[in-house]
This record gives C-alpha cells, structure tokens and sequence, in this order.
C-alpha cells in the first residue's frame, strides 16, 4: 500500500498537467497565452494586497515583541485551566490565527518539551489542525477584492477559532483524556 500511495504522489502533479494541457487543447484554448494571462492577474493581486500584508506582519510582530501575547496569556490562563484547557498550549491557541509560520514554530517547540503522545502534545497538534490563520487569510482575501469593513468576518472568524480550540479540547478529552 505503502509503495502505491508513494508512486500515485510522484506521478499526480505530472498527471494533472498532462491532463490540463490536454483538456485545453481538445477545447482548443491558446494555452501558453491563459498561462500568462493568469500569471498577470495574479502579479495585479499580489502588488494591490502587499500593503495589507505588510501591515498585517508589522502588527503580528508589535504583538509578539511588546510582550502583550505574554499578558492576555496571564489574563486568559485562570479561565483556560477551569476549563481544563492547559496553560502550555494557550499561546499556540491564541498564536495560530495571527501566524502560521509563528504557531508551527510553537507546536514544534510544544511537541519537543512534552512529546506527541502526551495529552499536551496531542491538544497542541488538535488545535493546529482545527483551526486556521484568520488574520492572513482575512487580509489576503479582502485585500485582494478592496474590502475595506471586515469588522463581522472578522468577529465570526475568531469565534470560529475558540470554537476550534474548544472543540480540539473536547475531541482530545473524549478520545485521549
């Protein structure tokens, strides 16, 4: 099983290019042409949301670097531990919808301090999977459209990252605990 999932890996992305090139030319579609149309607009998005990008890094790193994670850590961890939601995995919790990059490097170290199959290791890897990168995906997503008010999209989208992690917490309680 093993040695078929690794050849159908190796050869899927070369299948879906032959498939598309062959797709296209059965339509009859000028395909170097669509590629480079496509390879434009994706330049036009790029140049109209770095700003927001920009802004979006800039913001993450204040964050991080004044020492407010710490504080809302502190702020958060009596209400987190009553509910038995470990203080060890709360800044994961709290880094992954801000960055992806900062909330891999935190379930990495999480993992090397208390291992995978430790209820730690497991709720930290949970939370990983459950939720998303809200604060990117938000900026990247209405950047590239001109959206200016995500005040909502934004509330809904956090709410939907506690849920994540308290859902992650149950699954881990219920199925590890």
């Amino acid at each position: 099983m093993s040695l078929a999932i690794q050849g159908l890996s190796r050869w899927a992305i070369p299948m879906l290019l032959l498939g598309i090139t062959t797709l296209g030319l059965s339509k009859r579609v000028s395909i170097y042409e669509s590629f480079v149309e496509g390879a434009q607009e994706g330049w036009r998005s790029a140049v109209r949301i770095l700003p927001y990008l920009v802004g979006m890094l800039v913001a993450i790193q204040v964050f991080e670097q004044s020492g407010a994670l710490g504080q809302l850590i502190n702020f958060l961890s009596p209400v987190t531990q009553w509910l038995g939601f470990p203080r060890e995995v709360l800044p994961l919790a709290l880094m992954r919808p801000i960055s992806g990059s900062g909330s891999l490097a935190i379930l990495s170290q999480t993992l090397d301090t208390f291992g995978p199959d430790s209820f730690i290791g497991r709720l930290a890897a949970t939370v990983m999977g459950s939720s998303e990168t809200t604060l990117y995906v938000l900026t990247v997503y209405a950047g590239s459209v001109g959206l200016k008010r995500t005040r909502h999209t934004l509330a809904a989208s956090l709410l939907s990252d506690v849920a994540g992690a308290l859902g992650a917490l149950y699954i881990v309680l219920r199925y590890f605990g």
